[in-house]
């Protein structure tokens, strides 16, 4: 949930990157590390398996600057793609003001971004959430793969994205797609607060 701080101007935004297991959630978040300078984001915190895989949670805070008078910041969280931490994926995506779907391009994957995408919108009906109401990114990661050994955007799109949603072909070991992702998702949820704000605005 979105985070309004109108004494101090400020705006804090949670933005959740969900998908199966190795689909590259946890790389998106090391790019962003990586390429953002120091003074507009915090430490990357991971808690993993021996295996690194994630075992809770990735987390890591950026700070956008001044947009429209507020100081505004993301909150950017992953969370496991395991079956067994299922209550883990349902606990960090509590809050969740958009969504960065990662699918895993490898052919042998489509079952599982099926699967995962289905468990997401049950976590969110267990919020008390409308899924179609969430801000939410399609990012087709690994597409840098050979043709014979992926599935394409428009495959994909077919089986994931009948809700017409931006979607981002992406290779995040490299960064491709990765800030193109961000920006799409975080537009969408700034989007959808100037939209929910602007009555209460006029009636003020």
């Amino acid at each position: 949930m979105t985070v309004i701080n109108y004494q101090d101007r400020e705006i804090t935004c949670k933005i959740v990157y969900f998908g199966p297991a190795r689909s590259g959630k946890t790389t998106n978040l090391q790019w962003i590390h990586e390429q953002v300078p120091s003074d507009r984001r915090g430490d990357i915190v991971s808690i993993a398996t021996q295996s690194d895989r994630t075992l809770f949670f990735d987390f890591l805070p950026l700070d956008l600057g001044v947009i429209s008078g507020f100081t505004t910041r993301l909150n950017l969280y992953t969370v496991p793609g395991q079956p067994q931490y299922e209550s883990t994926r349902r606990i960090v995506l509590k809050g969740a003001d958009g969504v960065v779907f990662v699918a895993d391009s490898r052919a042998e994957m489509l079952d599982e971004n099926a699967g995962a995408l289905a468990d997401l919108h049950v976590y969110l009906h267990s919020h008390g959430v409308d899924p179609r109401t969430v801000p939410l990114v399609m990012q087709y990661n690994k597409q840098d793969l050979p043709s014979q050994l992926r599935t394409s955007s428009d495959e994909l799109d077919k089986v994931l994205n009948y809700r017409r949603v931006p979607r981002i072909a992406a290779a995040a070991l490299r960064g491709a797609g990765v800030f193109h992702a961000l920006n799409a998702v975080t537009t969408a949820v700034l989007h959808q607060l100037a939209e929910r704000s602007r009555p209460a605005e006029q009636v003020a």
